[in-house]
């Protein structure tokens, strides 16, 4: 079985079809479907199922997608390994990041990191933290930004600690609260971020300890969105502090919660056994140096 093989079937996968899998790994489809054809062959089964609008893995080939996709990341860490020894004047930096507070946490790093390193390519990855996850299991990116807690499969560098505040219309009665306790939102409608989000399992795991399941009536992938919605008064919402007051609306006002209080930790984590590229070390010891917050577990 050859590297580029399976590569190729896992693209056909990720694409969900040789057409798409072809441009993508600049071949034409012939050679993608032979490709995958000669695993069948050598594997002695159906891998795939074509179907009319597409393609369907069959069990033998979830497996070989899973087992397929551990042994493409470890071949891209020897390589990287391999390319340290040309120190930090080339390479990439697979950066991983969340739709929220990126801009806020690291913008200024980013250029700072491309002037220091100015022929390291940063490539950025945005998804949701779950979703970040996974693709730093699969060996897709070098270094994601998470929210805590993780998986015991990561290591991490916490980087930014904020409670979270309650966000009501400005003529909203919990509007002029100093405080409010996390059950006087029982029986309000809540806008959530969409599904993937780690923000979401926080306050539905408040909700849960303070007896009650929220009625949510939007989600939203957008932070200004989540703003706009709470002004026209669809439901109240939850935002970081720090992102909240860089996110201002006259129509919102923010109230700290004070009762349990529930706080937004922001890390950066990777493959706890996993290669770190030179590029990633470097990321990852700016950011630490640029940031007062406590260490993570390294």
């Amino acid at each position: 079985m050859e590297l580029h093989t399976l590569r190729m079937f896992v693209e056909v996968v990720r694409r969900g079809g040789f057409s798409r899998a072809a441009g993508t790994v600049h071949a034409t489809q012939s050679t993608v479907s032979k490709a995958v054809k000669q695993l069948e062959d050598e594997f002695g089964q159906a891998l795939l199922e074509r179907l009319p609008r597409g393609i369907r893995l069959t069990s033998a080939g979830e497996v070989v997608h899973r087992r397929g996709l551990a042994l493409l990341a470890q071949a891209d860490d020897l390589k990287a390994e391999l390319d340290e020894l040309r120190g930090l004047r080339r390479g990439l930096l697979r950066l991983g990041v969340p739709f929220v507070g990126t801009d806020i946490l690291f913008a200024q790093a980013l250029a700072e990191f491309r002037k220091r390193y100015s022929g390291i390519e940063v490539q950025l990855t945005e998804q949701g933290s779950m979703k970040l996850e996974e693709l730093l299991l699969a060996g897709e990116i070098d270094v994601a930004a998470s929210l805590l807690p993780v998986a015991e499969a990561f290591a991490w560098k916490q980087i930014r600690r904020e409670p979270i505040d309650l966000l009501v219309p400005a003529g909203h009665p919990l509007a002029k609260a100093k405080e409010v306790r996390f059950k006087d939102v029982a029986e309000l409608p809540v806008i959530l971020f969409a599904p993937g989000f780690a923000l979401n399992p926080i306050i539905l795991e408040a909700c849960r300890k303070n007896h009650f399941t929220p009625r949510i009536t939007a989600q939203t992938s957008q932070v200004g969105l989540v703003m706009a919605l709470v002004a026209a008064d669809l439901g109240v919402a939850f935002l970081p502090r720090l992102i909240a007051e860089r996110s201002q609306n006259p129509a919102v006002r923010c109230v700290p919660i004070a009762e349990p209080s529930i706080c937004w930790n922001m890390a950066l984590i990777w493959r706890r056994d996993g290669y770190l590229p030179p590029a990633a070390k470097a990321w990852l010891g700016l950011v630490a140096a640029g940031r007062p917050a406590p260490a993570g577990d390294e």
